[in-house]
């Protein structure tokens, strides 16, 4: 018994930590609306600082004061981030905000490695809480002790703040009503930051706190920020008891998942997520979700099908492109194989994105399913390549035909966290399940047949497969069942009210993106000669959003260029510098500054601009040559 008590203090200190981090998240979501995803990298660099100011500072007062000074440090750097970067694109689409932080994430990254180098930092135990407490036989840290009694303290303290202060007030009041706090006069920018710089003080604090209990590494941000999000959707966007709630129970769930369920301990927290969000799709303790500012795909211009001079452009660079086995050796082949390949997988993400309004977290899972179904289908059934090719992204309509059901249930980041979850059970099942998939060791030798062994041959396959794909994707926009779609994106009470059934027509969709990533996960695992897990991790799935949104999310096929202009830029980053992350997260973050539609929507809008201002001039011109007569 007494062992079972340790272990739930155990995870009730590790809780204290994860809700000081998804507290600041909660909070700055509230407010700004911004899923912040670098908030771990602020978590990261709160644990740094605190580790290079407790080393330098001996003594109680030198190991607290450095954990409470690199916590405000690091709020001041949340501060200049905000003001330099987020306040000039809170107007723009939340995805592309989300961008931007992604972004920020990877130069952080490189910045913590290139400051503090790569190997893991330990610091010291914390002066007045270095030994352990006796429990009927079992030892627990004083300084555990210390985080649990510190977690609702934080809790209360930030209950007061926000329930009996006027910033408080206007808090929760710009939580519910942004545009009547504006209205009210009441200066939005500064609010804002404030409340971006509380939230990023209490992710540094949290970071700080762990020194003592974790190794400081480059890889710390990542892995909680994951967690950080589960705890925020469970609890609720924007409730602060919720995040306590949520931080406790994902804390305990993982204490105890690996002594009562050890075959599931991965994925539990993630399907008790599942489960609340299909149960509750606001979480435990939040309200419904107001409706977006933006819907994600609503477009200013009013797409349409490419006319014949535009289609000539398209079929004259795909001819170029086929040509290059001519005049190039086989490792670039490689590579536009691997370019080919992401342009199909990116197009499947843009396409539901765009014209269904469903920004998926976790489309990854298709991409892996079709790479294990082919793999399987060529292991053990030793079925031909063209038949692996047909049957194995069917795993992917599959795995999107059950999770879509559920997951198009649910709208906004409640739908993003969802579709995490599922790829995150599907990851779980592939890493665990080793007499099928190999787990971590993954399923080796799946080669292509010798018709497509040559690189020429493969990348000509990998370009005319995501030429069709592109091509089908087109269509289906421009069909009846796209317009359908893009009405319940735009309008759903409208939609509904003249017959169209939404949530039908969204999981068709869900399908046919899941199939179409499947697709490029089948080419993958023949590319590589192999399948792992990771190929359905959540970095994949966010490789995918940031070609989507760096092409252009108001766009029809700007997942094209955007898949095309960041494999290629990261392929050749890390083949030319060690600081490759840096470099491609500084890119994206001037995409996004420069370019907030992205590289095709910009260009889109240039022409746009053009051709009213040419069509605008003419009559001008006129009735100035007819006054001068």
């Amino acid at each position: 018994m007494a062992f079972y008590v340790v272990q739930f203090l155990t995870g009730l200190a590790s809780a204290a930590s994860l809700f000081l981090v998804a507290s600041g998240l909660s909070i700055i979501f509230g407010v700004t609306r911004i899923v912040n995803f670098a908030h771990g990298a602020f978590y990261m660099l709160g644990a740094y600082v605190a580790f290079t100011l407790t080393e330098r500072f001996s003594g109680a007062f030198g190991f607290w004061g450095g954990i409470v000074v690199a916590a405000l440090a690091v709020a001041a750097i949340g501060v200049l981030v905000e003001m330099v970067l987020l306040r000039r694109i809170y107007h723009s689409p939340e995805l592309f905000q989300l961008l931007a932080t992604f972004g920020l994430t990877l130069m952080v990254e490189d910045l913590v490695v290139l400051i503090w180098g790569p190997d893991d930092l330990v610091g010291r135990r914390a002066p007045g809480f270095k030994g352990a407490i006796d429990f009927f036989g079992q030892n627990i840290p004083s300084y555990d002790l210390f985080l649990i009694v510190l977690g609702p303290v934080v809790l209360g303290v930030l209950w007061l703040l926000f329930q009996r202060t006027r910033w408080g007030v206007l808090v929760r009041a710009a939580t519910q009503d942004r545009d009547m706090v504006a209205a009210l006069g009441v200066n939005q920018k500064w609010l804002f930051t404030s409340v971006f710089a509380l939230g990023v003080f209490l992710a540094a604090l949290g970071g700080a706190l762990q020194i003592p209990r974790d190794a400081v590494n480059h890889a710390m941000d990542l892995r909680v920020i994951v967690e950080v999000f589960v705890v925020v959707v469970i609890g609720g966007l924007g409730s602060i008891i919720g995040a306590f709630v949520a931080a406790v129970l994902v804390s305990e769930l993982n204490a105890f998942g690996i002594l009562i369920f050890p075959k599931i301990s991965i994925i539990l927290v993630f399907l008790v997520m599942a489960v609340v969000l299909i149960v509750r799709p606001w979480g435990l303790f939040g309200k419904p979700e107001a409706p977006a500012r933006r819907t994600p795909g609503l477009t200013v211009n009013p797409w349409r099908p490419l006319t014949m001079n535009e289609r000539f452009a398209a079929i004259a660079v795909l001819v170029l492109a086929a040509a290059l086995p001519f005049v190039a050796g086989n490792y670039l082949l490689t590579v536009g194989s691997e370019i080919a390949i992401f342009v199909i997988f990116a197009v499947s993400l843009h396409f539901l994105m765009s014209v269904g309004g469903l920004a998926s977290f976790g489309h990854a899972a298709y991409f892996g399913l079709g790479a294990y179904g082919v793999a399987l289908l060529a292991k053990m059934a030793g079925l031909p390549m063209i038949a692996c090719l047909l049957l194995g992204p069917l795993l992917g309509l599959l795995g999107a035909a059950v999770f879509g059901f559920f997951a198009v249930q649910l709208s906004g980041v409640y739908f993003a966290m969802l579709t995490l979850a599922f790829a995150q059970i599907v990851w779980s099942i592939a890493f665990q399940w080793v007499s099928v998939t190999g787990g971590d060791n993954g399923i080796l030798g799946v080669w292509p047949a010798s018709w497509a062994a040559s690189p020429s041959h493969f990348y000509w396959l990998s370009l005319g497969i995501a030429a069709l794909a592109v091509v089908i994707l087109r269509i289906i926009v421009f069909s009846p069942f796209g317009f359908a779609l893009r009405a319940t994106r735009d309008s759903p009470l409208r939609s509904e009210a003249i017959g169209i059934d939404g949530k039908r027509i969204q999981w068709t969709a869900f399908v046919i993106a899941g199939t179409v990533a499947g697709l490029a996960g089948a080419l993958f695992a023949y590319l590589k000669g192999s399948v792992f897990p990771d190929n359905m991790g959540i970095s994949l799935s966010v490789d995918a959003l940031v070609m989507v949104l760096l092409g252009g999310v108001e766009t029809v096929s700007g997942a094209v260029v955007g898949a095309i202009v960041y494999k290629a830029l990261n392929i050749w980053l890390v083949s030319q510098t060690d600081l490759s992350k840096l470099v491609l997260g500084g890119f994206v973050v001037l995409i996004v500054v420069a370019f907030p539609k992205g590289i095709v929507g910009t260009l889109e809008a240039f022409m746009h601009r053009r051709r009213k201002s040419s069509s605008s001039v003419s009559p001008l011109l006129t009735s100035r040559i007819e006054s001068a007569e």
